[in-house]
Parts: C-alpha cells; structure tokens; sequence
C-alpha cells in the first residue's frame, strides 16, 4: 500500500494483504485458509501468526466444524497431507462461529489466544534414557511435560526446534542424531530407542601446548599466496601496523 505526496514522492504505508514471515519463509495466511476449508467440515477458517512469546511466532488456525465432526489434532493432520512444514499450523483453535467487526470483516483482535503450553498426557517414560529425552523435548518446546510417546511436531515442533533438539541431545548423550530421524520417529521413546545407532559426536575440544610458530589457516594461506602472486593490489592488501609520532595532519 503507497500514495504520491506532494512532492511528487511515493511513500511506502504497509502491506495490504496479510502476509506474515515465519522462520524466513513468506507466508500468505489465505492459501492456508483455503486449504482448510476445503475439508468437507470446515465452514469457515482464519489463520493469523501469534506470537507467545518475543521472537517466537507460530501460526494459528482457528476453524468453524460441522457438529464437532472435527478435532484439533484431526485438523492439522489435514493441513500436513496438504502443505509444507512451515505453513502447518502449530495450534488449533476450535469455534462455533469466527468473530466478525461492525463492517462484517474478520475480526483479528477478538480471536482468542490458543493453549500453546498444553501439557502432554502421554505415557510416562519406562527408562532412564527415555526420560532425559522427554526432559529435552519438554525444554525445547517450551512444555513443562512431553510423554514418551508424544509426536515432536504435533507439540508445534518444527525444523529450526528440531535443530535446536540435535544440538541439545548431542550435548547431553554425547552421540549424533540425523535431523532425518527426528521427522522419521517422532517421539522422545522413538528417538531414544535409535541412540544406540546414532553415529559418534564430533570430539571435544581440548587443551593443547601453544605451538612457537603458529600455522596458517586455509584462508590465511589463500590471501598469503595472492599477496605473493600480485603484491598490493585490489585483490586484497595485507594491512601493515605502523607506530606514527607528532601530530597528525
């Protein structure tokens, strides 16, 4: 959305569609509008992007079902057959009619806030290992409590906290899990069981003696060799460290 002042300059006033960014990708909440409504019983559909918590925005989709045909969890297994990772949405808020302003559009302010920090109801953790792995899903998510058998991205998991998951579980087991596994098992029991095939972590760093002649790394050898091969030039030019005494002109 623009408009020409009076200057003849066109000022930029905002966007005049509803597109949202979530995790670097551009969403338009309409596509994904669409998408629900196409299921047989959803009669209407909004989606918005909430955020619960700075910097952590998730998109919410609320519905208005047939007779309580549908729930929550049916919803977003819909929306994942149909759509990309990024544009499911993390929760599912249920209503017997969308609130609407005086002029009969959405009303966006009026939606209610989805139960983002829904605590799991899942089977308890039969091992010691299955409970470390709850314990850092639970962190991860933001979730006082993830069962055992409780599905990653059904808790509004997504690849940037599956990520986060890898880097915490290889601190913690000291092993390496693909970011393929976590979207094959799914679940803290799951992805415990498959420690035992995990490949080794990288090493640890260590101290070591401070060598009297410190080698050169790849790019400190590169820029060394064309400084040879051209001298100063616009490639590149090794700064020199000078003392300078007096004033300054």
């Amino acid at each position: 959305l623009a408009r020409w002042n009076t200057h003849g300059e066109l000022e930029y006033l905002g966007r005049a569609d509803h597109q949202v960014k979530i995790r670097g990708f551009r969403i338009e909440p309409g596509e994904i509008e669409k998408t629900l409504t196409d299921h047989p019983d959803i009669t209407q559909a909004a989606v918005i992007a909430h955020e619960d918590r700075p910097g952590a925005k998730r998109l919410v989709a609320y519905a208005v079902v047939r007779d309580g045909a549908l729930r929550p969890e049916g919803i977003r297994e819909f929306s994942r057959e149909r759509l990309p990772e990024h544009m499911v949405p993390a929760a599912v808020v249920i209503l017997d009619r969308l609130p609407l302003t005086t002029n009969g559009k959405l009303d966006r302010a009026a939606l209610p806030a989805p139960d983002l920090t829904k605590t799991s109801v899942g089977r308890e953790a039969r091992t010691p290992q299955e409970q470390i792995m709850c314990d850092l899903y639970a962190e991860v998510l933001g979730l006082p409590r993830v069962g055992a058998d409780d599905d990653f991205f059904e808790l509004g998991g997504h690849s940037l906290l599956a990520t986060r998951l890898i880097t915490r579980i290889r601190a913690t087991f000291g092993a390496e899990v693909a970011l393929r596994t976590l979207f094959e098992e799914r679940t803290a029991a799951a992805v415990a069981a498959r420690m035992d095939t995990g490949g080794p972590t990288r090493l640890a760093l260590t101290t070591r003696e401070r060598p009297e002649v410190i080698p050169l790394s790849h790019a400190q050898q590169r820029l060394w060799f064309i400084h040879q091969m051209e001298g100063p030039s616009a490639t590149y030019n090794i700064p020199l460290a000078l003392r300078l005494t007096g004033e300054l002109d």
